[in-house]
């Protein structure tokens, strides 16, 4: 079992929360968690760089002149690359650079990566959040008390707009939903901060967010 600390939003540690490392796969799957990083990273390539080449270009294909006789290098069709308003050489085409990763592979990356941050003490839960409207010094104060200095990923267990809107704009800070996180951008901070209901949807769900099934791949 690890244990989590409990913050409040000034500071103070109130108590502790646990969680069996078997339900996030029982182990830390650096392989996996790479192959995850690298899928997600090629998903954001746009890979749409498109040239034409000179099987592409508009132009005839017939022969400019005679091969021999004219005291003139060789030459072939207008379209060729070394003549103005040509192909390119070496055209790039339209290409698509998602890598394919089973999603029980994925999610046990994700668990991977939580375990990771739980096991290095870089993982804490701040609640409660006594947020009347957004306000994102207020917000910044609390995580900053917490010891959350460098940025971190703030997991929400339901959407909560006036949360999401104090903490969007704090640097080097990413806001999701627990069921929308992924290997990357857990790894990505330095801190994973989860809310009460964050963590015990984490709890309570764990077939849902790749545990005990994920963990038999």
């Amino acid at each position: 079992m690890i244990d989590v600390p409990v913050f409040n939003m000034s500071g103070q540690q109130t108590g502790t929360m646990q969680i069996d490392e078997a339900l996030l796969g029982g182990r830390v799957r650096p392989a996996l968690m790479k192959q995850a990083v690298v899928a997600y990273l090629a998903a954001q390539r746009q890979g749409n760089a498109r040239t034409k080449s000179r099987g592409m270009v508009a132009g005839s294909t017939r022969k400019l002149y005679r091969q021999k006789g004219t005291g003139n290098a060789r030459a072939g069709t207008i379209r060729t690359p070394v003549r103005r308003g040509g192909g390119v050489a070496f055209a790039k085409l339209e290409r698509d650079f998602r890598v394919d990763l089973p999603r029980k592979a994925r999610r046990l990356a994700r668990n991977s990566a939580i375990l990771a941050k739980l096991r290095d003490n870089d993982a804490l839960i701040l609640d409660p959040i006594e947020l009347e409207q957004p306000k994102t010094k207020t917000m910044a104060r609390a995580l900053r008390a917490a010891g959350v200095s460098r940025g971190c990923l703030l997991a929400l267990g339901e959407p909560n707009p006036v949360l999401f809107r104090s903490a969007r704009n704090l640097p080097d800070t990413d806001v999701r939903l627990v069921r929308e996180l992924c290997a990357y951008e857990v790894l990505r901070r330095p801190k994973l901060v989860f809310t009460k209901s964050a963590f015990e949807a984490l709890l309570a769900d764990p077939v849902a967010l790749g545990g005990a099934k994920a963990a038999q791949v």
